[in-house]
């Protein structure tokens, strides 16, 4: 594995009450892995930018296919959400500031500007990923880095999905399809030099 620079940013994908076991959309691995990307985290936390997913007040609030995704989820609008949901796992809301949180209202963390713009005001080339979805979230965002020509880490227990067959074909998917754009390395690997 090509060492970490000073030009990398740990980004940690919606690690979030909503999508543990109390939240309505849960992804069983996620206690699992959280160990792991709080780790990775504390280790640099001012070089560690946690997103959140945050959806509408209301379906009518989105647009196409999104209002209709939320007319079948209208519980998880904010209009019905405790907000308490929206929060970081615990043990990551600590780590902010000095880390940085970013909201985001889709899949992926680079729709609109504010990721594209800290990217670029840090100089960043390097993505170290972690987080939830493996086969959603954290797949649109490591698609939007890739067309950002960004090296991206993939933290392969890192990562956690409400399916596992999911989250398995696309760890599959990373090495054999995107093994030029997209590397796959456990947080062993990643901890014995992060950050570098």
């Amino acid at each position: 594995m090509i060492p970490f620079g000073p030009n990398t940013l740990h980004l940690c994908i919606d690690m979030q009450r909503l999508f543990s076991s109390e939240g309505p959309w849960p992804t069983p691995w996620m206690e699992r892995v959280l160990p792991t990307v709080a780790q990775i985290a504390e280790q640099a936390p001012d070089r560690t930018v946690f997103t959140r997913f945050i959806p509408p007040y209301r379906p009518e609030d989105m647009p196409g296919a999104w209002r209709i995704y939320y007319e079948r989820w209208r519980e998880v609008t904010r209009e019905h959400l405790d907000p308490r949901l929206l929060e970081l796992m615990p043990p990551l809301q600590r780590l902010v500031p000095p880390a940085t949180m970013l909201d985001k209202p889709v899949y992926s963390a680079f729709a609109g500007h504010k990721l594209r713009d800290l990217v670029s005001e840090r100089g960043i080339d390097t993505l170290l990923v972690t987080g939830s979805e493996t086969d959603m979230c954290v797949l649109a965002t490591v698609l939007g880095a890739v067309d950002l020509g960004l090296r991206v880490v993939i933290v392969s227990d890192g990562v956690c999905s409400s399916s596992d067959e999911g989250h398995d074909s696309l760890l599959t998917l990373y090495t054999k399809r995107y093994s030029y754009q997209v590397e796959t390395v456990s947080s062993e690997a990643v901890l014995a030099q992060w950050p570098s």
